[in-house]
């Protein structure tokens, strides 16, 4: 079942960690460490978490227009933290968007491809006879 505002919830969930996450990589992690460690660190730290939020949004929607749900996830994840991104880098560093787009020279492809490919795949890692109330699993028969 597509369900708009629990793909919106989650995006807000994954930009603010994005957020954080930027500003943690800037201001503490920066001092000691190089631009491209720094870069690597703000890309990799979110997959995990994008994933997580990946597999929620699957279980949410999960039905007969589980497709539609996850392509909305793909769509709308990827390109609205972009946004916020940028938002972040014009409005802490008074950076205009070029400099922000000399990213996708790093590691930073890889977060928003994450981004795009995780609601497209999730659906496929949750178990598919998982029962959503009982205290049953869908490993076997007991």
């Amino acid at each position: 079942m597509v369900k708009p505002s629990v793909t919106f919830v989650l995006w807000l969930a994954i930009a603010l960690f994005v957020l954080l996450n930027d500003a943690v990589g800037d201001t503490w992690i920066g001092v000691s460490l190089s631009v491209r460690i720094v870069e690597w660190y703000k890309t990799l730290v979110p997959l995990p978490y994008v994933a997580m939020l990946a597999v929620i949004h699957a279980r949410r929607t999960a039905g007969p227009r589980w497709f539609e749900a996850a392509l909305l996830a793909a769509l709308l994840w990827p390109v609205s933290t972009v946004a916020v991104d940028i938002l972040y880098a014009r409005l802490t560093y008074d950076a205009e968007p070029e400099a922000f787009f000399d990213r996708f020279g790093g590691p930073y492809p890889l977060l928003v491809a994450a981004l795009f490919a995780f609601p497209l795949l999730a659906p496929f890692v949750i178990p598919t006879g998982a029962k959503r109330s009982g205290g049953t699993s869908s490993c076997g028969d007991r």
